[in-house]
């Protein structure tokens, strides 16, 4: 990696764009990190601009690759914070100070480690941009695992798999939570790795050839009713996404329909649905598979349209959108620091601050209260497990973990709510407070303003820790009332 490479990314997208202090930042850290060597045996320096080129793919705003380049230098060299911000600034200096900060999180010791995560968590409530630096960082410390022992290798690739991957796909950004997957997944999970590229190989190539097939006979068809998509190609599913799905389909993979799927990204939201009505007159439409994120966008942010359908007695996903949707869905969160030129002004877009509210519930999440195992099983459990969305009668959208079921969505709208909770409606049917909730259903709940108290039976079955606790509270509540009352008589 050289810096001609970071500039021309950065020029490509911003011809205009002044890298002066950029190119003083490499000369920078070159000189602080000279002499330095990393396990792998390459040069020290080659790590920082690595993590600055991953920066410039994302396009992410010049401080924060210029913090990419320096992230390293307080922690490892002689020079000290001051001089950065000295040299370039009180905002690059920022950036730098919380990324050190991270850089002392070590996934062993429960107490300190417990406590660590919590200041990343503190860092990205100050700056959400500290942490596209941590996964530029960890990408290439992912990629030179093979220099260190086993149990480091184990240690790092676990943790990336279980905090770091989970922390992107929260923020959005599927492009970075697929390649730290993919990259821990063969030190995590050795055989299973190995299995899912073997058995996936050769069906990979077969939809690959399909669904170039299927795009030259979409492209005419959609010529024909005078319609050219800004562009249009095949998308394949990563090895660790595969692996997960595999895992909910009996291991089968003749049940994966998106192993690649064809993703159509046109100018603007009427063109979304006019492609969809288009496909679903040349094709028949798989019942059940048609989602409309747009509509109703997941938790992250992400929208599109995905439809699938039968094509010559093979079925095909579709995937539809704008471009400013498929950079958010690539990078999520972290599109929001692009810089889009504007005339002469740079300007960000602005950034929903529902998207960020989760960290501060995090924040809110005491940490003393729960030993430090508790504590990471919680954090584990109700913000980085796989997740769901469902929706209130009102259509508001309520983030919930894979699994819950309607006593978890009672307790996450209203502690009243959740202990006289009698039962629930999924899709305007009757169910029980016990059946698990898919992605998308619509939930009501039933309420019984009489009822004592919730059922010690659902606290096997919550998935939520928010459930639990209330539970319980209401559970001793209720016991303590109970005694109250016999002391009395």
């Amino acid at each position: 990696m050289n810096l001609e490479r970071i500039l021309e990314v950065i020029k490509n997208k911003h011809p205009d764009a002044d890298t002066t202090m950029l190119e003083l930042a490499y000369d920078f850290a070159q000189q602080a990190h000279q002499g330095q060597t990393r396990l792998s045996g390459e040069e020290y320096i080659e790590h920082p601009l690595e993590t600055a080129y991953k920066l410039a793919e994302m396009d992410i705003d010049l401080p924060t690759v210029i913090a990419g380049i320096l992230h390293d230098v307080p922690e490892n060299t002689a020079i000290e914070l001051d001089e950065i911000k000295k040299e370039f600034g009180s905002e690059v200096a920022d950036l730098v100070a919380g990324i050190t900060k991270l850089g002392k999180i070590k996934y062993r010791g429960l107490e300190r480690y417990a406590e660590n995560l919590r200041k990343m968590f503190v860092a990205m409530a100050e700056d959400v941009r500290v942490i596209f630096i941590k996964f530029a960082d960890r990408i290439h410390n992912l990629k030179t695992l093979y220099a260190l022992r086993p149990v480091k290798q184990q240690r790092i690739a676990k943790e990336t798999l279980e905090i770091y991957a989970p922390i992107a796909n929260r923020l959005g950004m599927s492009e970075l939570q697929g390649e730290l997957e993919d990259l821990a997944f063969p030190y995590v999970y050795p055989e299973e790795y190995k299995w899912v590229t073997e058995v996936s190989k050769k069906k990979y190539e077969e939809y690959r050839r399909d669904v170039q097939r299927e795009i030259k006979r979409l492209r005419k068809k959609l010529e024909n009713v005078s319609f050219v998509p800004m562009d249009m190609y095949g998308r394949a599913k990563r090895y660790y996404s595969l692996y997960r799905k595999l895992l909910r389909k009996d291991m089968d993979i003749d049940r994966i329909y998106d192993l690649i799927a064809i993703r159509i990204i046109v100018k603007n939201i009427d063109e979304c649905y006019r492609v969809l009505g288009v496909l679903h007159s040349l094709y028949k439409p798989m019942s059940g598979r048609v989602k409309d994120y747009i509509a109703q966008p997941k938790p992250n942010g992400y929208q599109s349209l995905h439809t699938t359908v039968y094509s010559d007695n093979k079925i095909v996903e579709f995937q539809i959108r704008t471009s400013q949707m498929d950079d958010e869905a690539e990078w999520g969160i972290a599109a929001h620091w692009a810089f889009k030129e504007t005339g002469k002004k740079k300007q960000r877009m602005p950034v929903d601050p529902e998207k960020l509210k989760w960290i501060k519930t995090l924040l809110e999440r005491d940490s003393e209260q729960y030993k430090p195992e508790e504590y990471l099983d919680k954090i584990k459990m109700d913000f980085f497990k796989n997740r769901i969305f469902v929706f209130t009668p009102k259509a508001d959208v309520i983030d919930l973990p894979e699994g819950s079921i309607p006593i978890d969505f009672a307790y996450h709208i209203h502690t009243f709510i959740g202990d006289h909770c009698v039962g629930a409606k999924i899709n305007g049917r009757m169910a029980t407070v016990l059946t698990a909730l898919k992605n998308g259903d619509m939930v009501e709940i039933l309420v019984d303003k009489k009822r004592a108290k919730p059922s010690e039976e659902w606290l096997n079955k919550v998935q939520t820790n928010l459930a639990r606790d209330k539970i319980k509270q209401s559970l001793k509540k209720s016991n303590f009332n109970k005694l109250f009352q016999i002391f009395n008589r």
